[in-house]
This record gives structure tokens, C-alpha cells and sequence, in this order.
């Protein structure tokens, strides 16, 4: 469980970071984070199912959470919710013209 919290927590500030250097991807704060959560959730089960730590990994979750587990969760939903940030963004942007 505080492992989907980290991921989720990161994928709001990735999501956020991104908005903020990729201005005309930014689809405002509320936004970004709602998006960087989705990200940072899908981010982190990705990894996950790869084998590199996160909520996937049964043995990271039965010895509960390490440096390794930590990381994990931050790097996956980070770069997960500024990568689900540019697809929307993106997307937003490709409709509207």
C-alpha cells in the first residue's frame, strides 16, 4: 500500500514538472496531476510486471519497503506521469486544431 502511495504521489509531481517545462503540453495544475497520478499508477505497474522492483514485485512487498522498493516507485511514477502528460497533452493539443 505505501508503496502505490509513493508511486502515485511522484506520478503528480512528475506530471507537474512536466506541464511546467513543456508549457504548451501543461493542461494546468489540477490537470497535470490528475494525469501524473494515472501516469505515475500505470508507471510503476509497468515496472513492475518488467521485474524492476515496484508494486509488482511479490518478494519487495513481503519484506516490505527498502531503498530499492523507494526508488523504484519514485523513478516509475515519476517518469510515468510526465510520459502520460505529453501523450494527453499532445493529443489535447492535435484536437484542437
Amino acid at each position: 500500500m505505501e508503496q502505490l502511495i509513493i508511486s502515485l504521489i511522484s506520478g503528480a509531481v512528475g506530471g507537474n514538472v512536466a506541464g511546467g517545462l513543456l508549457k504548451n503540453l501543461s493542461l494546468g495544475t489540477v490537470l497535470n496531476s490528475v494525469v501524473g497520478i494515472a501516469g505515475g499508477g500505470l508507471g510503476s505497474q509497468i515496472l513492475g510486471m518488467l521485474g524492476a522492483g515496484g508494486m509488482g514485485d511479490a518478494a519487495a512487498a513481503a519484506a516490505g519497503l527498502d531503498i530499492g522498493s523507494i526508488v523504484s516507485g519514485v523513478a516509475g511514477g515519476g517518469v510515468g506521469g510526465a510520459v502520460l502528460l505529453a501523450v494527453v497533452g499532445a493529443v489535447k493539443g492535435m484536437l484542437a486544431k
